[in-house]
């Protein structure tokens, strides 16, 4: 029930929760400071998970320090992730999954990441459709700086308290929170934030600006607005619409003084309030802003009407082919059919994204790629090897890389 503290939770955690919980968890993730790989865990599976369940009823259980590891941003910085062990997110898994059942009944419309049945593609489509609603109107582009390293402890542990007060899932939470990151052989232990790597740490991050955002927007800011105003949020990133300018101004002028008092701080140069009102003429210039991997622009339709399109972010394309590149050189020796199989499957795994509609130039620009960096790289596989275009394309008779399809047409 919405609102009610619940204080018994941690014995819905038994043994067909945690085999569920290590079936959601993925296999193929780099291992903690522990060495231990997914599938060693599974060779001693029963063992594993009845010792694990013994130390997590008991309050024996040790959260042990994260590995640091870093990947590259979109604006080219590194982001900085802590890898749990394996066991630690099996139990991060199970959880967040009795906290998942809680939450879900609290969560608003706003909040689409990292829950079930819902997700950035809906956040997609429903942005759009605000936006053409509003004839564009307003757009409040915010950047949370280091969110999860910024999540302030208190503030987290109060916004728990008003539904979580279960002690045995509380004190396993907190032995996450306080558990130390490990880099280069040193352990250091940080006094606010949650891991972004962690299992749980969405979640939290869920529960952080559900209270933080969501409920001040929807409960605070709306019924004080003027005209139309609409929330998108995926995890920390999020969009503001405003139908008037005056109702726009005003948010920009608070929402960084909200985010202060709760330990937060939006990047003033990734931080922006846009005129994106609908175009007069073919020859104005058209506003865009991006958001979830897309750029977002007006552009004419068939029938002569102004409409939202929107298209991969070009850095992002160019990176994503940077990156094939450096695959197909990487791993020109491998055999043909292993190169082919990891190659379709990244770029299935593009089109299952960002195959949406008016974004097919996107889908061929990289499909184009690939196909030209996996000739280039199998032609210098050694000093002879070079390989024409008519025995590449019977190669590819052989081995058809999937071509570019739209899969998404509602959003």
């Amino acid at each position: 029930m919405p609102g009610v503290e619940l204080r018994t939770l941690a014995h819905h955690i038994d043994m067909d929760w945690l085999r569920e919980a290590y079936a959601q968890t993925r296999k193929d993730g780099v291992p903690g400071i522990d060495d231990v790989t997914a599938e060693e865990y599974e060779r001693n599976l029963k063992a594993n998970l009845t010792g694990l369940l013994d130390q997590f009823k008991s309050g024996t259980y040790w959260a042990p320090p994260v590995r640091r590891a870093y990947i590259e941003k979109a604006d080219g910085g590194k982001r900085r992730l802590g890898i749990p062990t394996f066991e630690d997110k099996v139990l991060q898994r199970a959880v967040t999954m009795v906290l998942g059942a809680v939450y879900e009944q609290d969560f608003l419309p706003a909040s689409y990441g990292y829950r079930p049945k819902i997700g950035a593609l809906h956040a997609l489509r429903d942005l759009r459709k605000a936006l053409m609603e509003m004839g564009g109107g307003w757009v409040l582009e915010a950047d949370i700086t280091s969110f999860f390293d910024s999540m302030v402890h208190s503030h987290l542990r109060s916004f728990l308290d008003q539904r979580v007060r279960d002690g045995v899932i509380r004190r396993t939470i907190d032995k996450w929170l306080k558990a130390g990151v490990m880099e280069e052989g040193r352990v250091r232990y940080p006094e606010d934030g949650s891991p972004q790597g962690g299992v749980i740490s969405p979640m939290l991050a869920n529960i952080y600006l559900h209270e933080v955002l969501d409920v001040w927007f929807e409960q605070v800011v709306r019924p004080r607005l003027r005209g139309q105003a609409r929330l998108i949020r995926y995890a920390d990133d999020f969009v503001i619409c405003f139908e008037r300018e005056d109702d726009a101004r005003r948010i920009w002028d608070v929402l960084p003084k909200r985010f202060a008092k709760h330990g937060l701080t939006l990047h003033p140069d990734k931080t922006r309030l846009l005129h994106y009102e609908k175009p007069d003429s073919k020859s104005d210039k058209r506003p865009t802003f991006d958001f979830l991997g897309f750029t977002h622009y007006w552009a004419l339709s068939r029938s002569g009407h102004w409409v939202i399109k929107r298209r991969t972010i070009a850095k992002r394309l160019a990176r994503k082919l940077h990156e094939i590149w450096l695959w197909c050189k990487t791993h020109r020796h491998d055999p043909l059919r292993l190169q082919w199989e990891r190659l379709t499957s990244r770029l299935l795994g593009y089109y299952n994204y960002f195959g949406i509609t008016c974004n097919l130039e996107a889908l061929e620009q990289l499909f184009r790629g690939v196909r030209l960096a996996w000739h280039y790289w199998l032609s210098r596989r050694s000093q002879r090897a070079h390989i024409p275009w008519e025995q590449f394309e019977e190669l590819e008779q052989r081995l058809p890389l999937p071509r570019p399809r739209i899969v998404h047409s509602w959003v």
